[in-house]
């Protein structure tokens, strides 16, 4: 199923039609390879909940008390063993809102908020809009993928940070972090008397032979200290519907962020809690396909760009993210930069727009029909096709 080439040019798509104004990639002969949304169809519940909508005609103020919300944790139970209470989970507009929400809630202007870097850029984005002060720490290559270094950490606290934002698993990455990392973080954060934010958006997304665990099964005695996100939108493509889900148990927690929630007026969308439902109770075969499919298009890229001298793809353990080191070639960012976008004509996103760590890598979305990754490999080899 998702090896349909579906045309998404003049579809008002972030990803394919705004490329061009931001990397100069014309979409009539390149390739889209950064917004972190899919090229495939969403499963067929999702067209079915909407049809069922449409059909009823009535589009009024909306309540469901025993559909949505029981949906997501029968989801977390069965897909991730989570058991998750219903009434513990908030409903933010995606998981950058989420963030925002949870930065609001938690701290002040001028409060230190550690990121370790490289890491999702929106991350970076929203502490400094919100004029809280960021403090990346930058994490530790060891043998080619990512781990962490808590006594560099440790000293770099000076007493002013209140939060640290985990992203698990990670993007740009591709880290599934394991329980004893999880459980590092968490002793970091009991260190420092920081709240743990934990974004799970790609939870859905690890790869065969890979377990992603939620950070409150890994430390069940911090809960008190614990606000966990979580989205059906990177595994089913529902992006544009911007929805989260916040599950927070404390209810100290739960009730301060619910409280920003109500003083900012952020109520609930009809249709995406029907869909979100929907993919929750009828998306498990979907989700286990695309896990397969996106686990097969990182070992064809991997091999086609890891053939290129100079050239590293970090090895992947989730997500649909590939992040490719161009260290190795000796240019400047500049200069393969261009290479990868005048030559090959792909639009990937920059390294540096993740912090610290990110300067020397561009990362790729393969999260689209086989052909196009594998036509990107070809357009990478010959765009580098000197150093071969």
């Amino acid at each position: 199923m998702f090896d349909e080439l579906i045309d998404r040019v003049g579809t008002r798509s972030s990803k394919w039609d705004q490329m061009e104004a931001v990397y100069g990639v014309s979409p009539d002969d390149g390739l889209a390879m950064w917004v972190a949304d899919t090229d495939f169809k969403a499963p067929d519940a999702v067209a079915e909940s909407i049809r069922d909508v449409a059909e009823h005609g009535i589009y009024g103020y909306y309540y469901d008390p025993d559909g949505y919300k029981p949906a997501i944790a029968g989801w977390m139970k069965r897909r991730h063993n989570w058991d998750v209470d219903p009434n513990h989970v908030l409903t933010t507009v995606g998981i950058v809102n989420a963030v925002s929400l949870a930065l609001e809630t938690y701290t002040k202007p001028g409060d230190g908020i550690v990121i370790f870097t490289p890491v999702y850029h929106a991350f970076a984005r929203i502490i400094k809009a919100m004029d809280r002060k960021l403090i990346e720490c930058p994490l530790a290559l060891q043998d080619g993928r990512y781990g962490y270094d808590w006594d560099r950490y440790d000293a770099q606290m000076d007493g002013s940070a209140k939060m640290a934002i985990l992203c698990s698993p990670h993007n740009p990455g591709g880290r599934v972090w394991s329980a004893a990392e999880l459980q590092a973080y968490g002793a970091f954060c009991e260190r420092h008397d920081l709240l743990m934010v934990s974004d799970e958006i790609h939870h859905d997304l690890a790869f065969p032979g890979q377990t992603h665990i939620a950070t409150e099964i890994a430390c069940p005695e911090l809960t008190h200290r614990l606000v966990t996100m979580t989205a059906p939108s990177k595994t089913f493509n529902l992006g544009g519907l911007h929805t989260g889900n916040v599950i927070i148990r404390d209810d100290a927690l739960r009730a301060a962020y619910a409280k920003t929630i109500s003083a900012l007026a952020i109520g609930t969308n009809s249709l995406s809690m029907k869909i979100t439902e929907a993919v929750y109770t009828k998306g498990d075969a979907y989700a286990d396909e695309l896990q397969r499919y996106i686990a097969g298009n990182a070992a064809v890229f991997d091999a086609g760009i890891n053939a290129i001298p100079g050239l590293k793809s970090m090895k992947m353990e989730g997500t649909y993210l590939a992040w490719v080191d161009f260290s190795g070639t000796g240019m400047e960012p500049d200069d393969f930069t261009a290479r990868v976008q005048k030559h090959a004509k792909i639009a990937p996103n920059l390294g540096p727009t993740f912090g610290t760590g990110g300067e020397s890598f561009l990362r790729f979305n393969l999260a689209t029909p086989r052909a196009r990754v594998e036509d990107a490999v070809t357009r990478m080899q010959d765009a580098f096709s000197d150093l071969q």
